[in-house]
């Protein structure tokens, strides 16, 4: 299929002021019709979930209808689809749950290429249970973390490998099913951050190995909430802290409190919007796959584009080398400190953000200390004319 992002633009009334958004690796624009979902929602007659109202009856419904919407965007059961209030939250819930069943000496392996929310909760889960943390480290110069280098720190007494599937901050995507299988072979789990990489490829967690793959639906035009996958057969051996009233059925156990209505509402249309791009008869989950390729075709053409118009310009360097890897690019000046950049951007009406980006480690392991570079990452609205403005002004800031 082709890709018209002219039409796409139109369902994005933020674009109307003008400005050239490459933060969507911070959280994207959001469509008129993921808006209008929300709106609705809060507005319609609604009640705690059940069955005998139709104020319940329409809280079950958009519940489930979420459910159904991440398990086709994800390739996963909707039984196993658990939501939150963001992806750091559920991660550390589970990190919770899962060191509970952890003894003294056992081991947990984080990469030093992610974004601290698939670090942060696992080291402090392994202190509690006196577990020992150990780190996978990527190259700096490739920007590539290699299965072997998470091999290198398994051993018997692993339980669990958290690793990313795309770096927020660097783009690499690395070879997530083969580290998976290599932690399987070790008897650990695997918890991966789909964050970054769900909004710009066609997931299917199965195929990655994943025990549990999260994500955010506001990095691929939804709302702002969290969302976990994970087989509803390890959801059932797992037993988290939870209020006694509350249902112990699978994935609710998980979901503390009563959930969003209006976000989950907001995230099906996101699904739905991202679908709707393949404009064939085929069922859902095949319609966001083929529309998954169009936006990578879309965005690798554009990245493309503002790679070769950076590699020309003077006294800049690109960070972002792995041979795979998202359109979302780390940029960095040898003269000017990339806080400029990102004002002299700004005050263009370009949108592109400096920083580390939660990914503290990587950043540090980049010699870039917690300052960071500038990121341009791509979104599906994003157009040929968002790419000529970015090269002129990164061409007037360094002086050419």
């Amino acid at each position: 299929m082709s890709f018209d992002v002219g039409s796409v633009r139109k369902h994005f009334p933020a674009l109307g002021a003008g400005y050239a958004h490459f933060d969507g690796p911070g959280g994207s624009q959001t469509p008129d019709v993921v808006a209008d979902a929300v709106a609705s929602t809060l507005t319609a007659p609604m009640a705690n979930r059940g069955r005998v109202t139709a104020a319940e009856r329409t809280a079950d419904t958009i519940v489930l209808d979420a459910r159904g919407a991440m398990a086709d965007l994800l390739g996963a059961d909707p039984r196993g689809i658990v939501f939150g209030r963001s992806m750091t939250a559920l991660t550390f819930d589970m990190a919770r749950t899962l060191s509970a069943t952890w003894a003294p000496g056992d081991e947990v392996v984080v990469t030093r290429l992610d974004h601290d929310a698939n670090i942060r909760p696992w080291q402090y889960a392994a202190e509690a249970a006196g577990a020992v943390l150990r780190w996978a480290e990527f190259d700096p110069e490739t920007a590539e973390l290699s299965a072997e280098a998470v091999a290198e720190v398994l051993t018997p007494r692993t339980r669990l490998v958290a690793v990313t599937a795309a770096s927020n901050l660097l783009g690499t995507r690395p070879p997530v099913r083969a580290i998976t299988d290599l932690a399987h072979a070790a008897g650990a789990l695997t918890y991966v951050d789909g964050v970054h990489y769900t909004a710009h490829a066609g997931v299917d967690v199965t195929a990655l190995g994943a025990d549990f793959f999260a994500c955010s639906p506001y990095k691929f035009l939804g709302p702002h909430c969290g969302v976990l996958a994970a087989s509803p057969e390890l959801l059932e051996t797992l037993r988290p802290q939870k209020l006694l009233p509350a249902t112990d059925a699978v994935p609710e156990r998980f979901e503390l409190g009563t959930l969003p209505y209006e976000l989950l509402a907001g995230t099906t249309a996101a699904v739905d919007f991202l679908a709707g791009f393949d404009r064939t008869d085929g069922t859902r989950r095949d319609r966001l796959l083929a529309s998954a390729s169009a936006v990578e075709a879309h965005e690798e053409r554009l990245r493309g584009r503002i790679e070769e118009g950076i590699a020309a310009l003077p006294r800049t360097r690109i960070f972002s080398k792995a041979a795979h890897r998202t359109p979302t690019l780390l940029v960095g000046f040898t003269d000017r400190a990339p806080g400029d950049a990102y004002t002299f951007l700004a005050e263009r009406g370009i949108n592109a953000p400096a920083g580390s980006f939660y990914a503290l480690e990587a950043s540090r392991h980049l010699g870039l200390g917690d300052t960071g570079a500038l990121r341009i990452g791509l979104a599906p609205y994003v157009d040929d004319n968002d790419v000529t403005r970015l090269l002129e002004a990164l061409g007037e800031f360094v002086g050419v």
